[in-house]
């Protein structure tokens, strides 16, 4: 599925870019591209990434955030 439209990102793309370290709106943006043109998929991306970070220690937040 197509999360942000205007740079043809789906939710498999965040996924793995999540997978791979992004736990930022602002890391998904740097890595992808996501919600960088007209914005409207920004709230439903930081959904995506709430809902995917859920559950993970938050030690692997800190060293993802200080890489």
């Amino acid at each position: 599925m197509f999360v942000c439209v205007c740079n043809g990102i789906t939710h498999r793309q965040i996924e793995e870019a999540i997978d791979r370290g992004a736990t930022s709106l602002e890391d998904l943006t740097d890595a992808l591209g996501v919600a960088a043109g007209c914005g409207t998929c920004a709230a439903f991306t930081r959904q995506l990434l709430s809902h995917a970070l859920e559950g993970r220690p938050a030690a692997q937040h800190a060293v993802s955030l200080a890489a």
